[in-house]
Protein backbone atom coordinates (compact mmCIF):
# COMPACT_ATOMS: atom_id res chain seq x y z
CA UNK A 1 0.00 0.00 0.00
CA UNK A 2 1.40 3.41 -0.99
CA UNK A 3 1.86 5.84 1.94
CA UNK A 4 0.24 9.28 1.74
CA UNK A 5 3.56 10.89 2.58
CA UNK A 6 7.12 10.68 1.32
CA UNK A 7 9.80 11.33 3.93
CA UNK A 8 12.58 11.85 1.39
CA UNK A 9 11.94 14.13 -1.64
CA UNK A 10 12.08 12.29 -4.94
CA UNK A 11 14.14 13.10 -8.03
CA UNK A 12 16.34 15.67 -6.28
CA UNK A 13 19.68 14.32 -7.42
CA UNK A 14 20.76 13.93 -3.77
CA UNK A 15 21.38 10.64 -2.02
CA UNK A 16 18.88 9.40 0.56
CA UNK A 17 21.67 9.39 3.15
CA UNK A 18 22.25 13.12 2.61
CA UNK A 19 18.56 13.77 3.20
CA UNK A 20 18.71 11.74 6.41
CA UNK A 21 21.55 14.02 7.56
CA UNK A 22 19.41 17.06 6.73
CA UNK A 23 16.61 15.60 8.85
CA UNK A 24 18.87 14.96 11.84
CA UNK A 25 21.06 18.04 11.57
CA UNK A 26 18.55 20.56 13.02
CA UNK A 27 18.50 18.62 16.30
CA UNK A 28 22.28 19.09 16.58
CA UNK A 29 21.85 22.85 16.32
CA UNK A 30 18.97 22.79 18.81
CA UNK A 31 20.77 20.77 21.47
CA UNK A 32 23.66 23.21 21.40
CA UNK A 33 21.33 25.58 23.27
CA UNK A 34 21.58 25.38 27.05
CA UNK A 35 18.00 26.42 27.80
CA UNK A 36 15.39 23.69 28.12
CA UNK A 37 12.72 26.01 26.78
CA UNK A 38 14.79 26.74 23.68
CA UNK A 39 15.34 23.02 23.10
CA UNK A 40 11.62 22.31 23.48
CA UNK A 41 10.77 25.21 21.15
CA UNK A 42 13.29 24.03 18.58
CA UNK A 43 11.99 20.44 18.55
CA UNK A 44 8.43 21.70 18.17
CA UNK A 45 9.43 23.93 15.27
CA UNK A 46 11.22 21.06 13.49
CA UNK A 47 8.28 18.70 13.84
CA UNK A 48 5.84 21.40 12.72
CA UNK A 49 8.04 22.22 9.73
CA UNK A 50 8.04 18.60 8.53
CA UNK A 51 4.26 18.42 8.92
CA UNK A 52 3.87 21.60 6.85
CA UNK A 53 6.39 20.29 4.35
CA UNK A 54 4.34 17.13 3.81
CA UNK A 55 1.12 19.12 3.53
CA UNK A 56 2.75 21.38 0.93
CA UNK A 57 3.94 18.37 -1.05
CA UNK A 58 0.55 16.66 -1.07
CA UNK A 59 -1.77 19.66 -1.53
CA UNK A 60 -2.75 20.55 -5.10
CA UNK A 61 -5.10 23.48 -4.50
CA UNK A 62 -4.48 27.04 -3.29
CA UNK A 63 -3.86 25.80 0.26
CA UNK A 64 -0.34 24.85 -0.88
CA UNK A 65 0.65 28.54 -0.73
CA UNK A 66 -0.54 28.79 2.90
CA UNK A 67 1.48 25.74 3.98
CA UNK A 68 4.58 26.93 2.13
CA UNK A 69 4.28 30.41 3.69
CA UNK A 70 4.03 28.92 7.20
CA UNK A 71 6.98 26.64 6.48
CA UNK A 72 8.97 29.71 5.37
CA UNK A 73 8.26 31.39 8.70
CA UNK A 74 9.50 28.35 10.61
CA UNK A 75 12.59 28.21 8.38
CA UNK A 76 13.31 31.86 9.18
CA UNK A 77 12.79 31.17 12.87
CA UNK A 78 15.25 28.27 12.82
CA UNK A 79 17.77 30.46 11.03
CA UNK A 80 17.49 33.38 13.45
CA UNK A 81 17.19 31.40 16.68
CA UNK A 82 19.50 28.43 16.02
CA UNK A 83 21.55 29.42 12.96
CA UNK A 84 20.07 26.50 10.99
CA UNK A 85 19.57 27.74 7.41
CA UNK A 86 19.14 24.41 5.64
CA UNK A 87 15.35 24.20 5.86
CA UNK A 88 15.40 26.65 2.96
CA UNK A 89 16.71 23.83 0.79
CA UNK A 90 13.60 21.74 1.54
CA UNK A 91 11.36 24.60 0.44
CA UNK A 92 13.21 24.88 -2.85
CA UNK A 93 11.76 21.55 -4.04
CA UNK A 94 8.23 22.60 -3.12
CA UNK A 95 8.53 25.96 -4.90
CA UNK A 96 10.15 24.43 -8.00
CA UNK A 97 7.22 22.02 -8.42
CA UNK A 98 4.56 24.75 -8.46
CA UNK A 99 3.04 24.75 -11.95
CA UNK A 100 1.48 28.22 -11.87
CA UNK A 101 4.06 30.67 -13.18
CA UNK A 102 2.86 33.65 -11.10
CA UNK A 103 2.71 31.57 -7.92
CA UNK A 104 6.14 30.14 -8.62
CA UNK A 105 7.76 33.54 -9.15
CA UNK A 106 6.04 35.06 -6.11
CA UNK A 107 7.14 32.33 -3.72
CA UNK A 108 10.60 32.20 -5.28
CA UNK A 109 11.20 35.93 -4.76
CA UNK A 110 9.83 35.91 -1.21
CA UNK A 111 11.81 32.81 -0.26
CA UNK A 112 15.06 34.07 -1.76
CA UNK A 113 14.71 37.53 -0.19
CA UNK A 114 13.83 36.28 3.28
CA UNK A 115 16.54 33.60 3.26
CA UNK A 116 19.28 36.08 2.31
CA UNK A 117 17.97 38.65 4.80
CA UNK A 118 17.91 36.07 7.61
CA UNK A 119 21.42 34.90 6.75
CA UNK A 120 22.78 38.45 6.79
CA UNK A 121 21.10 39.12 10.12
CA UNK A 122 22.51 35.98 11.73
CA UNK A 123 25.93 36.63 10.21
CA UNK A 124 26.04 40.11 11.73
CA UNK A 125 24.95 38.88 15.16
CA UNK A 126 26.57 35.43 15.37
CA UNK A 127 29.30 35.61 12.76
CA UNK A 128 31.79 33.59 14.79
CA UNK A 129 29.50 30.54 14.97
CA UNK A 130 28.76 30.66 11.22
CA UNK A 131 32.35 30.69 9.99
CA UNK A 132 32.90 26.88 10.28
CA UNK A 133 29.86 26.15 8.14
CA UNK A 134 30.27 29.10 5.74
CA UNK A 135 31.11 26.91 2.66
CA UNK A 136 27.96 24.84 3.24
CA UNK A 137 25.86 27.97 3.71
CA UNK A 138 27.14 29.37 0.41
CA UNK A 139 26.27 26.12 -1.35
CA UNK A 140 22.83 26.27 0.27
CA UNK A 141 22.29 29.84 -0.98
CA UNK A 142 23.34 28.86 -4.51
CA UNK A 143 20.81 26.05 -4.34
CA UNK A 144 18.09 28.47 -3.22
CA UNK A 145 18.90 30.69 -6.22
CA UNK A 146 19.26 28.07 -8.97
CA UNK A 147 17.41 24.91 -7.97
CA UNK A 148 13.82 26.18 -8.34
CA UNK A 149 14.41 27.00 -12.02
CA UNK A 150 16.26 23.72 -12.55
CA UNK A 151 13.40 21.74 -11.01
CA UNK A 152 10.81 23.68 -13.01
CA UNK A 153 12.73 23.08 -16.25
CA UNK A 154 13.13 19.38 -15.42
CA UNK A 155 9.40 19.04 -14.76
CA UNK A 156 8.59 20.70 -18.09
CA UNK A 157 11.04 18.36 -19.80
CA UNK A 158 9.43 15.31 -18.18
CA UNK A 159 6.01 16.58 -19.21
CA UNK A 160 7.14 17.03 -22.82
CA UNK A 161 8.78 13.61 -22.78
CA UNK A 162 5.51 12.11 -21.55
CA UNK A 163 3.56 13.85 -24.30
CA UNK A 164 6.13 12.69 -26.84
CA UNK A 165 5.88 9.12 -25.58
CA UNK A 166 2.08 9.27 -25.84
CA UNK A 167 2.36 10.66 -29.36
CA UNK A 168 4.81 7.92 -30.33
CA UNK A 169 2.44 5.29 -28.96
CA UNK A 170 -0.44 6.74 -30.98
CA UNK A 171 1.75 6.85 -34.08
CA UNK A 172 2.76 3.24 -33.51
CA UNK A 173 -0.89 2.24 -33.18
CA UNK A 174 -1.79 4.11 -36.35
CA UNK A 175 1.12 2.48 -38.16
CA UNK A 176 -0.09 -0.95 -37.05
CA UNK A 177 -3.61 -0.16 -38.25
CA UNK A 178 -2.31 1.18 -41.55
CA UNK A 179 -0.10 -1.86 -42.03
CA UNK A 180 -2.99 -4.21 -41.30
CA UNK A 181 -5.18 -2.39 -43.80
CA UNK A 182 -2.42 -2.47 -46.38
CA UNK A 183 -1.85 -6.20 -45.87
CA UNK A 184 -5.59 -6.80 -46.14
CA UNK A 185 -5.76 -4.81 -49.40
CA UNK A 186 -2.70 -6.54 -50.81
CA UNK A 187 -4.06 -9.98 -49.98
CA UNK A 188 -7.43 -9.07 -51.46
CA UNK A 189 -5.89 -7.72 -54.65
CA UNK A 190 -3.42 -10.58 -55.06
CA UNK A 191 -5.91 -13.37 -54.41
CA UNK A 192 -8.68 -11.52 -56.25
CA UNK A 193 -6.70 -11.35 -59.45
CA UNK A 194 -5.54 -14.93 -59.31
CA UNK A 195 -8.95 -16.29 -58.36
CA UNK A 196 -10.57 -14.29 -61.17
CA UNK A 197 -8.05 -15.75 -63.60
CA UNK A 198 -8.73 -19.25 -62.26
CA UNK A 199 -12.47 -18.65 -62.61
CA UNK A 200 -12.12 -17.46 -66.20
CA UNK A 201 -9.93 -20.35 -67.20
CA UNK A 202 -12.24 -22.80 -65.43
CA UNK A 203 -15.20 -21.49 -67.44
CA UNK A 204 -13.17 -21.71 -70.63
CA UNK A 205 -12.05 -25.25 -69.79
CA UNK A 206 -15.66 -26.24 -69.18
CA UNK A 207 -16.58 -24.99 -72.65
CA UNK A 208 -13.66 -26.79 -74.29
CA UNK A 209 -13.82 -30.11 -72.44
CA UNK A 210 -15.99 -31.76 -75.09
CA UNK A 211 -15.01 -29.63 -78.10
CA UNK A 212 -11.23 -29.35 -77.81
CA UNK A 213 -9.89 -31.68 -75.11
CA UNK A 214 -6.29 -30.67 -75.89
CA UNK A 215 -7.05 -26.97 -75.30
CA UNK A 216 -8.99 -27.89 -72.18
CA UNK A 217 -5.96 -29.72 -70.80
CA UNK A 218 -3.83 -26.63 -71.48
CA UNK A 219 -6.30 -24.41 -69.60
CA UNK A 220 -6.31 -26.80 -66.65
CA UNK A 221 -2.52 -26.71 -66.62
CA UNK A 222 -2.67 -22.90 -66.60
CA UNK A 223 -5.08 -23.07 -63.66
CA UNK A 224 -2.59 -25.21 -61.73
CA UNK A 225 0.24 -22.80 -62.51
CA UNK A 226 -1.89 -19.80 -61.47
CA UNK A 227 -2.90 -21.47 -58.20
CA UNK A 228 0.74 -22.26 -57.37
CA UNK A 229 1.71 -18.69 -58.23
CA UNK A 230 -1.03 -17.29 -55.98
CA UNK A 231 0.05 -19.53 -53.12
CA UNK A 232 3.67 -18.48 -53.60
CA UNK A 233 2.78 -14.78 -53.66
CA UNK A 234 0.67 -15.06 -50.51
CA UNK A 235 3.48 -16.85 -48.68
CA UNK A 236 6.00 -14.23 -49.76
CA UNK A 237 3.68 -11.42 -48.75
CA UNK A 238 3.05 -12.87 -45.32
CA UNK A 239 6.66 -13.84 -44.66
CA UNK A 240 8.56 -10.76 -45.78
CA UNK A 241 6.05 -8.44 -47.46
CA UNK A 242 8.05 -8.53 -50.67
CA UNK A 243 7.45 -5.76 -53.18
CA UNK A 244 6.21 -6.70 -56.63
CA UNK A 245 7.94 -5.26 -59.70
CA UNK A 246 5.87 -3.42 -62.27
CA UNK A 247 7.31 -5.37 -65.21
CA UNK A 248 6.38 -8.67 -63.54
CA UNK A 249 2.88 -7.41 -62.82
CA UNK A 250 2.48 -6.30 -66.43
CA UNK A 251 3.15 -9.86 -67.59
CA UNK A 252 0.52 -11.20 -65.19
CA UNK A 253 -2.17 -8.72 -66.21
CA UNK A 254 -1.48 -9.52 -69.86
CA UNK A 255 -2.12 -13.18 -69.12
CA UNK A 256 -5.31 -12.25 -67.33
CA UNK A 257 -6.60 -10.09 -70.21
CA UNK A 258 -5.79 -12.75 -72.78
CA UNK A 259 -7.46 -15.41 -70.63
CA UNK A 260 -10.60 -13.26 -70.70
CA UNK A 261 -10.40 -13.37 -74.49
CA UNK A 262 -9.62 -9.65 -74.82
CA UNK A 263 -7.04 -7.95 -76.98
CA UNK A 264 -4.15 -6.53 -75.01
CA UNK A 265 -1.97 -3.59 -76.09
CA UNK A 266 0.93 -2.14 -74.17
CA UNK A 267 3.14 0.86 -74.76
CA UNK A 268 6.18 2.07 -72.89
CA UNK A 269 8.71 0.31 -70.67
CA UNK A 270 7.69 -1.18 -67.34
CA UNK A 271 11.31 -1.19 -66.14
CA UNK A 272 11.38 1.82 -63.83
CA UNK A 273 14.59 3.65 -63.03
CA UNK A 274 15.39 5.55 -59.85
CA UNK A 275 12.02 4.64 -58.33
CA UNK A 276 11.69 3.36 -54.74
CA UNK A 277 10.24 -0.14 -54.27
CA UNK A 278 7.33 1.30 -52.29
CA UNK A 279 6.27 3.50 -55.20
CA UNK A 280 6.70 0.66 -57.68
CA UNK A 281 4.66 -1.65 -55.46
CA UNK A 282 1.84 0.91 -55.31
CA UNK A 283 1.86 1.22 -59.11
CA UNK A 284 1.81 -2.56 -59.47
CA UNK A 285 -1.14 -2.94 -57.12
CA UNK A 286 -3.06 -0.15 -58.85
CA UNK A 287 -2.44 -1.71 -62.27
CA UNK A 288 -3.59 -5.08 -60.96
CA UNK A 289 -6.79 -3.60 -59.49
CA UNK A 290 -7.55 -1.64 -62.68
CA UNK A 291 -7.20 -4.70 -64.93
CA UNK A 292 -9.23 -6.84 -62.50
CA UNK A 293 -12.05 -4.29 -62.72
CA UNK A 294 -11.90 -4.40 -66.52
CA UNK A 295 -12.18 -8.18 -66.58
CA UNK A 296 -15.00 -8.30 -64.03
CA UNK A 297 -17.16 -5.33 -64.96
CA UNK A 298 -16.35 -3.70 -68.30
CA UNK A 299 -17.42 -6.33 -70.87
CA UNK A 300 -14.68 -4.84 -73.03
CA UNK A 301 -13.07 -6.26 -76.16
CA UNK A 302 -9.62 -4.77 -75.68
CA UNK A 303 -7.44 -3.22 -73.00
CA UNK A 304 -4.54 -0.80 -73.43
CA UNK A 305 -1.82 -0.06 -70.90
CA UNK A 306 0.56 2.84 -71.49
CA UNK A 307 3.50 3.57 -69.18
CA UNK A 308 5.32 6.88 -69.40
CA UNK A 309 8.32 8.03 -67.40
CA UNK A 310 9.83 11.47 -67.07
CA UNK A 311 12.17 13.16 -64.63
CA UNK A 312 9.33 14.19 -62.30
CA UNK A 313 6.81 11.34 -62.29
CA UNK A 314 5.60 8.00 -63.61
CA UNK A 315 2.19 7.80 -65.27
CA UNK A 316 0.14 4.77 -66.24
CA UNK A 317 -2.90 4.92 -68.52
CA UNK A 318 -5.29 1.97 -68.44
CA UNK A 319 -8.21 2.17 -70.86
CA UNK A 320 -10.82 -0.18 -72.29
CA UNK A 321 -13.72 -0.04 -74.75
CA UNK A 322 -16.29 -1.46 -72.34
CA UNK A 323 -19.63 -0.21 -71.10
CA UNK A 324 -18.13 2.43 -68.81
CA UNK A 325 -19.17 3.39 -65.30
CA UNK A 326 -22.69 4.64 -64.76
CA UNK A 327 -21.89 6.56 -61.58
CA UNK A 328 -18.26 7.40 -60.89
CA UNK A 329 -18.83 8.25 -57.20
CA UNK A 330 -20.49 4.90 -56.47
CA UNK A 331 -18.01 2.99 -58.59
CA UNK A 332 -15.16 4.52 -56.65
CA UNK A 333 -16.27 2.48 -53.63
CA UNK A 334 -17.83 -0.52 -55.33
CA UNK A 335 -15.03 -1.45 -57.72
CA UNK A 336 -12.08 -1.27 -55.32
CA UNK A 337 -10.96 2.09 -56.69
CA UNK A 338 -11.08 3.60 -53.20
CA UNK A 339 -8.18 1.34 -52.19
CA UNK A 340 -6.24 2.52 -55.25
CA UNK A 341 -6.87 6.13 -54.30
CA UNK A 342 -5.71 5.54 -50.70
CA UNK A 343 -2.51 3.85 -51.86
CA UNK A 344 -1.74 6.66 -54.27
CA UNK A 345 -2.38 9.33 -51.66
CA UNK A 346 0.15 7.58 -49.41
CA UNK A 347 2.88 8.28 -52.01
CA UNK A 348 1.45 11.65 -53.12
CA UNK A 349 0.01 10.10 -56.27
CA UNK A 350 -3.18 10.93 -58.15
CA UNK A 351 -5.98 8.95 -59.75
CA UNK A 352 -8.15 10.40 -62.50
CA UNK A 353 -11.11 8.52 -64.01
CA UNK A 354 -12.74 9.33 -67.34
CA UNK A 355 -15.73 7.24 -68.32
CA UNK A 356 -18.23 7.26 -71.16
CA UNK A 357 -20.29 4.85 -73.23
CA UNK A 358 -17.15 4.24 -75.30
CA UNK A 359 -15.15 2.94 -72.35
CA UNK A 360 -13.18 3.98 -69.28
CA UNK A 361 -9.74 5.50 -68.83
CA UNK A 362 -7.74 5.50 -65.61
CA UNK A 363 -4.85 7.94 -65.32
CA UNK A 364 -2.45 6.97 -62.54
CA UNK A 365 0.45 9.30 -61.75
CA UNK A 366 3.02 9.13 -58.98
CA UNK A 367 5.91 11.57 -58.37
CA UNK A 368 9.23 9.96 -59.11
CA UNK A 369 11.52 10.14 -56.14
CA UNK A 370 15.11 10.05 -57.37
CA UNK A 371 17.17 8.12 -54.87
CA UNK A 372 20.62 9.41 -54.11
CA UNK A 373 23.34 7.16 -55.49
CA UNK A 374 26.14 6.01 -53.25
CA UNK A 375 28.85 8.63 -53.07
CA UNK A 376 26.73 11.24 -54.86
CA UNK A 377 26.63 14.67 -53.26
CA UNK A 378 23.40 16.56 -52.68
CA UNK A 379 23.41 19.80 -54.61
Amino acid sequence: MKNWYHVIPKHTGLSSYIWIIFYLLPFFFIFKSSSFVEILLGISMVLLFFVLYQLSSQTKHAGKYVWVSLAMLISLGMTVLFGYIYFSLFLVFIIGNIENRAGFLSLYIVHLTTTIAAFILVFLVQHESLFPQLPFIIINLIGVILLPFTIRYRNKQHELEGELEDANQKISQLMVIEERERIARDLHDTLGQKLSLIGLKSDLAGKLVHVKPESCAKEIQDIQVTARTALKEVREMVSNMSRSKLEDELVRVQQMIEAAEMDFYKEGSAELSHTPLLVENVLSMCLKEAVTNIVKHSKAGHCRVEIHQCAEEVTILVEDDGTGMKDTADSLHGHGLQGMKERLEFVNGRLKIQTSSAGTSLHISVPKIVQQEKGEKIE
